[in-house]
């Protein structure tokens, strides 16, 4: 049954999240992101430069995207310039976009990893049919981001889905956009997730002359 909060046993328990930094992860920056794929491409971790790029581009959450099967990204021979599945966590449908050079790791993977349309793009560990957990994909933000001299504490899989929608907000201002590209149903869970403030609303009134 466990122990109730009011136990002597519970007081003695370390909280679960005890020495550990919580709450919103940093997005990476654009010279963080080059630092992860030349130590990628050095290690030839080829599958991890495709899921690192996909996560990116897609700005999904871990637990939609360690789910893509190989059809939702491929059609015939090519990578989809666009893609499009259903969130988990909201049941709503959500697009995203494919840049070249993220379609080109991608057929270096998907060319490598074999398999069929049906197939997980990124299978586990352990068993080949069915897909990589959120925590192996947790994991291995984490060998990404140390060895070019980031805190793991500070980077997490979050940050992967938060940094170019970060940067587009930062380039356009346009919030709306954003949470289109997020799949938030509510424009305040975008506010709050980009974590926009006063002072980002004043430095968007200053670019605006009349």
């Amino acid at each position: 049954m466990g122990h109730s909060r009011f136990d002597d046993a519970n007081r003695e328990r370390a909280a679960w999240n005890a020495g550990k930094k919580v709450g919103t992860k940093r997005p990476f920056t654009q010279k963080q992101i080059w630092a992860i794929r030349f130590f990628l491409d050095r290690e030839r971790r080829v599958r991890d430069r495709a899921l690192f790029d996909l996560a990116i581009d897609s700005k999904l959450r871990g637990c939609d995207l360690v789910k893509i099967r190989i059809r939702d990204m491929v059609a015939g021979p090519e990578i989809r310039t666009r893609a499009i599945i259903v969130q988990q966590k909201t049941g709503r449908p959500v697009q995203f976009e494919i840049t070249s050079d993220v379609r080109a790791s991608l057929m270096a993977w998907l060319e490598r990893r074999g398999g069929k349309v049906e197939d997980y793009a990124f299978p586990s560990r352990i068993d080949h049919a069915h897909h990589m957990s959120t925590r192996q994909y947790a994991r291995l933000v984490d060998e990404w981001v140390t060895p070019i001299g980031l805190r793991p504490e500070e980077y997490g899989t979050h940050s992967l889905r938060r940094t170019k929608a970060s940067m587009i907000y930062k380039a356009t201002g346009n919030i709306r956009a954003i949470q289109f590209l997020l799949g938030h149903s509510k424009i305040e869970n975008t506010v709050r997730y980009l974590g926009v403030d006063v002072e980002d609303a004043l430095l968007l009134a200053e670019r605006t002359e009349i």
